[in-house]
């Protein structure tokens, strides 16, 4: 398993090694030792996955403290564009976010830290997406950042996705006060 930095400090890159054969392939998904090795020291309580078709976009959601969560994000079946939105004042990319391609055929994972908004959006019909949470979902800690915020200048490459009810109400990132 390899681990690299992106240009947001604890927001992590992780190509795992994938052993392959006519039989198909093996890989380790997930490493707590070699987490630790690089400074990640959580303990994961909850697996999320979701299903979603060509367009749909999911996000950009985030849990407020004391609910925050870090995540540990894959694709099993599919494509996504995955976005990471730094919330965090004291950084020195606050309101920056990274975006990454992540696919069952690049197996690559993105760890993503408490103190960031995520969203997410399908390339391909029958997406699996599956994500590990450090901390338990909590209804009342919920909140958006609006996807489309012209402030934030993402390209999610796609005018009308798919959204939710709930994703369309968003908050612009001008309005949104950080807890992080």
């Amino acid at each position: 398993m390899r681990i690299t930095e992106t240009p947001i400090k604890d927001l992590l890159i992780i190509k795992p090694t994938v052993f392959e054969d006519s039989r198909g392939y093996f890989y380790e998904s997930y490493s707590k030792i070699l987490f630790q090795q690089h400074g990640i020291n959580v303990d994961f309580v909850q697996d999320n996955q979701s299903l979603s078709q060509a367009g749909v976009l999911r996000g950009l959601h985030f849990q407020n403290p004391p609910f925050a969560q870090g995540k540990l994000v894959r694709v099993i079946k599919g494509a996504i564009l995955d976005v990471a939105l730094d919330l965090r004042k004291k950084s020195p990319t606050y309101g920056k976010h990274f975006d990454l391609e992540l696919n069952e055929k690049n197996k690559t994972m993105l760890w993503i830290p408490a103190g960031f908004a995520h969203g997410f959006l399908t390339l391909e019909n029958d997406t699996v997406f599956s994500y590990k949470c450090t901390n338990i979902y909590n209804k009342a800690s919920e909140d958006c950042i609006l996807w489309n915020d012209v402030d934030l200048g993402i390209n999610w490459g796609i005018d009308c996705p798919q959204l939710s009810e709930k994703d369309t109400l968003g908050k612009n990132f001008k309005d949104f006060v950080s807890l992080f």
